[in-house]
């Protein structure tokens, strides 16, 4: 056996009890993009780093799962949105499947919210808008990287970068592969932890245009 081997037992003793609070039906908003602001809010004036991470999760079309760290650009009553190359493998794994699950997991409130929805491509003029105001390198990098393609090593990304900063010494355009989606949800998911493992766990489940709401046991 090599010495890249842990003790299982170690790492089955990680546990922490949940303590912080609780959810109940009569705290719920009337719909799930108001009760999602409201809990944002106590995410922020919690000072989370990178409140707006979230897991998105998408299915090839051949069936195989993939998870990445994306970081949520707006929210209104159609969705959810963010912004990323879309010839990478969670634009291909959306083109082919456009069904996709976003997980917010803010660990320090004991919470954590599920979106399970569907994609669609964002219209131009939002990626543009967007892309505009990006920071200059941000820019510059979404020209030097084409998202999930092998590359021989950092020098071969150090020198694309250059290369961008070559071809665009003023206002940098947005690269024809970079877009944007809006997740519609049609369920959403709020889980706060509490005492036991008996954490709550209250669902918004879209029928028809209007939500419904139960309680799932944990």
């Amino acid at each position: 056996m090599g010495d890249n081997t842990h003790d299982d037992g170690d790492i089955a003793a990680l546990r922490q009890e949940y303590a912080a609070g609780g959810l109940a039906e009569d705290d719920l908003a009337a719909d799930p993009v108001a009760m999602f602001g409201g809990w944002f809010a106590d995410v922020r004036a919690a000072n989370l780093h990178e409140p707006n991470a979230m897991v998105v999760s998408t299915v090839s079309a051949e069936g195989r799962p993939s998870s990445r760290m994306v970081l949520l650009k707006g929210v209104a009553d159609d969705g959810f949105r963010f912004f990323t190359n879309t010839a990478s493998r969670k634009g291909s794994d959306l083109a082919a499947n456009p069904a996709c699950s976003l997980l917010f997991p803010w660990h320090l409130l004991e919470r954590q919210v599920r979106v399970d929805g569907t994609a669609s491509l964002l219209p131009r003029a939002d990626v543009e808008a967007y892309f505009a105001s990006r920071p200059r390198g941000s820019q510059l990098g979404a020209w030097a990287s084409h998202q999930s393609s092998p590359v021989a090593g950092r020098e071969e990304l150090d020198a694309a970068y250059a290369d961008a900063e070559r071809r665009f010494p003023d206002e940098v355009p947005v690269p024809p592969e970079w877009g944007g989606y809006l997740v519609r949800p049609e369920l959403v998911e709020f889980w706060q932890g509490r005492r036991g493992r008996l954490h709550d766990r209250l669902v918004y489940r879209r029928e028809g245009s209007a939500w419904v709401t139960e309680r799932l046991a944990p």
